[in-house]
């Protein structure tokens, strides 16, 4: 029973100790991005990964995401003869929330993951500390282009989520659902608003600080090797996923 005990405290510590890890390298970044010299190659670099490589799989992803949704809706919309709202329903519901949030997941399983593996294997080999007796600051040099690329580059792609995912729900609903092509779209240029669209790129904003932070944070503190690598790398993907889903209810109610 004690055991138990001191394995709920141990993990209240730790996480207390990473949200002070996060928050102070969250002024860190401020600082080093206000001061120290910009890093525009490398902050490029970042972005072209972040965004360009990952952008056939939020492809991939958005299409059968709107295809999905308006096979769903249909089922609910049809019993009360609104199947001329499925087109604006697909839209202010990729538009709001899916595109956003399941654009973070993607990139935090296919770019954290990365982000933190490749920052602590530097970690344990000792190249960050090389940085340092070099007198180049590592916040500077590693973190900010980073941070800058994910908070830039993933409203990039969710922009682009929410055209393909209405793609993928208009193909189904005209070809599969039979709906009228003309009442579709008509009712999603009527009815959506300017609103459903900026809310959920400043959602993505927020999500790519947050997970890059965090991805970050897990790979300039690991330890232990190989093994060390591994854990860093499964922890930044949790501790990033579970962030999105929180900020997501916080930023819903906020905007709403």
């Amino acid at each position: 029973m004690l055991s138990f005990f001191e394995s709920i405290g141990s993990g209240f510590l730790n996480f207390l100790k990473d949200t002070g890890g996060i928050l102070e390298l969250s002024f860190g970044f401020v600082l080093a991005f206000l001061s120290g010299p910009a890093r525009i190659r490398k902050t490029f670099e970042q972005m072209y990964y972040v965004g360009v490589k990952s952008t056939l799989i939020v492809f991939l992803t958005s299409i059968f995401v709107g295809m999905v949704e308006a096979l769903q809706i249909y089922h609910g919309f049809h019993k009360f003869g609104a199947d001329d709202m499925i087109g604006y329903t697909v839209a202010v519901s990729l538009g709001r929330e899916l595109a956003p949030v399941l654009t973070a997941l993607m990139i935090v399983a296919r770019n954290v993951s990365a982000m933190a593996a490749e920052l602590g294997t530097m970690k344990v080999t000792q190249q960050i500390d090389a940085l340092e007796v070099m007198a180049v600051n590592p916040v500077n040099f590693l973190v900010v282009p980073r941070i800058i690329a994910m908070t830039v580059m993933l409203p990039a792609l969710v922009i682009i989520s929410n055209a393909v995912g209405n793609i993928g729900g208009y193909l189904v609903g005209v070809n599969i659902l039979n709906l009228n092509p003309t009442a579709y779209i008509k009712n999603i240029q009527i009815y959506i608003d300017l609103s459903d669209l900026t809310y959920g790129l400043i959602k993505a904003g927020v999500f790519g600080f947050i997970i890059s932070l965090i991805g970050c944070y897990m790979g300039l503190n690991t330890d232990g090797g190989a093994k060390g690598v591994g854990n860093s790398t499964t922890k930044a993907v949790v501790a990033a996923s579970i962030s999105v889903l929180v900020a997501d209810y916080f930023l819903t109610a906020l905007l709403f």
